[in-house]
């Protein structure tokens, strides 16, 4: 829902500049003042729905019944006038699926905003003095299915929130940008108690007595203060391929310095026409704050295992809509 508010109050912010109007020559009013430095807003949405669905008849070779579907929409502002550049964008997507004899199961369930202003010392240079915004969470409860009873991760639980200062390198800077902060805060929020008491996420857990009755609870935020750097880059790679790929590296000075979370995601968007689309997708994410926790032999107890990787990978056809 905030999100939806957000993209609202986007394209209102867009209808308002858009109106604004040209200098009148005092000499002949009838003749326009030609500006060259003007405020610029330009604002691009897209709605994409990806569904998949699988039936069987009568098939000698077996199988399950299914259908899944995945709700994509962003939304981006751009002001941008003389050497200075403010980007805004909300990136939202929820997917579910459904096969024979089992209940409705989430796939996919992400939202993310991201506020980037930047300043250069000319038209020249492709240099930008950077400030970043980027939060991030998801909207419902995520289990390790079958397993139901237990959520793994709830909404703001977890959080994440980045907040920096740098430099940025972009020649077009919409389409590719290098950039790195020597200094950005990144906060880790888990609001769920039962899931902070357990620890998860890397906030310090709750402190139990001898008989188990809680004395401290779990900590809602993690702070820290580290490098960060990340790659933007999109590009048509054939006339009806286009790639897009995002790269984020981050490090702690205090706590296991050097010890790199990492965020990589390569989305190839093949085009059939103004309307359909195909998606190949990879997401890769490694934090050494978030630990694998599994079910065990005894029944609602849970272990928890060390770090790993997560790969996510998607496949899909479906519509896609500018407005």
């Amino acid at each position: 829902m905030k999100g939806f508010i957000l993209i609202c109050l986007m394209v209102c912010v867009n209808s308002v500049f858009a109106q604004t109007e040209q200098p009148v020559n005092p000499q002949n009013p009838e003749q326009p003042v030609k500006v060259l430095d003007t405020v610029k807003w330009r604002q691009l949405n897209k709605l994409g729905l990806d569904i998949n669905e699988v039936t069987f008849v009568n098939w000698n070779a077996g199988g399950a019944n299914s259908i899944s579907a995945l709700l994509a929409i962003k939304s981006s502002l751009r002001y941008k006038k003389n050497n200075l550049i403010w980007f805004n964008e909300v990136r939202t997507r929820y997917g579910v699926n459904k096969q024979e004899n089992q209940r409705l199961r989430k796939t996919e369930d992400e939202l993310e905003l991201i506020s980037t202003l930047g300043f250069r010392k000319d038209t020249i240079t492709n240099w930008y003095y950077s400030g970043r915004f980027n939060f991030k969470t998801q909207y419902a409860n995520g289990y390790n299915y079958p397993n139901r009873d237990n959520a793994i991760s709830r909404f703001m639980a977890p959080g994440y929130l980045f907040v920096g200062g740098g430099v940025e390198y972009g020649r077009n800077i919409e389409k590719l940008s290098f950039y790195m902060s020597p200094l950005t805060f990144k906060a880790t929020f888990v609001l769920d108690q039962e899931l902070a008491d357990k620890g998860t996420f890397g906030v310090s857990p709750a402190i139990f007595d001898t008989l188990g009755n809680k004395i401290v609870d779990g900590e809602n935020v993690r702070t820290e203060m580290g490098v960060l750097v990340t790659n933007s880059y999109e590009t048509q790679v054939l006339e009806n391929i286009y790639l897009k790929n995002r790269v984020s590296l981050y490090t702690d000075y205090l706590n296991s310095f050097g010890n790199i979370d990492v965020d990589w995601e390569v989305v190839f968007d093949f085009k059939v026409n103004d309307f359909v689309k195909a998606t190949l997708g990879s997401h890769l994410r490694y934090d050494n704050d978030v630990k694998i926790i599994e079910e065990t032999e005894i029944e609602d107890e849970f272990a928890e295992k060390g770090a790993s990787i997560q790969w996510k990978q998607l496949l899909g056809i479906g519509v896609i809509v500018d407005f």
